[in-house]
């Protein structure tokens, strides 16, 4: 009798969770009015470091992220004077719950009702106005992780994990990543092959009709590589490397992909 009473208030929570969704996607892509992005540093590593990183964090260390959306979305036809803004937000002390690697399908999905619930209370901490979408950044001290997980963005709830480096130098490359998870939360999709990494021709090419092919110059957000030749792919310096591509584009909802 219980396990049928915690399988009904499951559903419950799975469908106000899908409405939710619907209607978030609607309401972020419609492209009318500014879009509001919260950027919540978060200190994973737990040492002087990270925390030291964070403090000295300020708006203009994330200013070229709103700098490239705008004006990608400027170039695809959204006419609004400010399409999206992004804000700092002061550090959170919680580390988001996390997600097992044997997880099925009913342990993802409440994994995703977990960071939802995560997400607001997080956020309500900060004493700020709640941001539409909400990217947790999670510092690690580049001196003990040499890679960090994988970063991931959802549409359902709007929230994006970012795992980055506390080191200044590393700053234009994790807005690069930032960037990326913010357009998964708008419905975007990878552009690159998962078990390769390599981006997917012609969708993940910036420059897909460049002739010669190689070497390609910029690369297309989502794919996360430019090709240098057939086998050999680079991972972006900064936004000033990467464009949003028309499929992306088409993705988001913004007029003229």
């Amino acid at each position: 009798m219980w396990r049928k009473v915690r399988i009904a208030i499951l559903m419950l929570f799975l469908g106000i969770a899908a409405y939710s969704t619907w209607y978030d996607k609607l309401s972020t892509t419609d492209w009318d009015e500014t879009l509001y992005v919260g950027v919540l540093p978060i200190d994973d590593s737990g040492n002087e470091v990270t925390r030291s990183y964070i403090e000295r964090l300020d708006v203009e260390r994330i200013r070229d992220i709103e700098d490239f959306l705008n004006s990608e979305a400027r170039r695809h036809g959204v006419t609004i004077d400010r399409p999206v803004r992004v804000e700092l937000y002061p550090p959170v002390a919680e580390k988001p719950p996390e997600r097992a690697s044997d997880s099925g399908i009913l342990g993802n999905m409440w994994w995703s009702l977990k960071m939802r619930f995560y997400a607001r209370r997080a956020v309500s901490s900060t004493g700020r106005p709640a941001p539409q979408i909400r990217i947790f950044v999670r510092y690690h001290d580049p001196s003990f992780t040499q890679s960090v997980p994988h970063s991931v963005g959802m549409q359902k709830g709007l929230v994006g994990i970012v795992h980055a480096f506390a080191d200044r130098s590393m700053t234009r490359t994790n807005n690069v990543v930032i960037a990326h998870e913010i357009l998964h939360t708008l419905g975007a999709s990878d552009k690159y092959d998962l078990e390769t990494l390599a981006p997917l021709f012609p969708i993940g090419y910036a420059e897909p009709e460049r002739q010669p092919l190689y070497p390609q110059s910029l690369t297309e957000v989502m794919a996360g590589r430019y090709a240098i030749d057939s086998q050999t792919f680079e991972m972006p310096d900064s936004l000033n490397d990467v464009l949003v591509g028309s499929a992306t584009a088409l993705e988001i909802r913004w007029p003229n992909p």
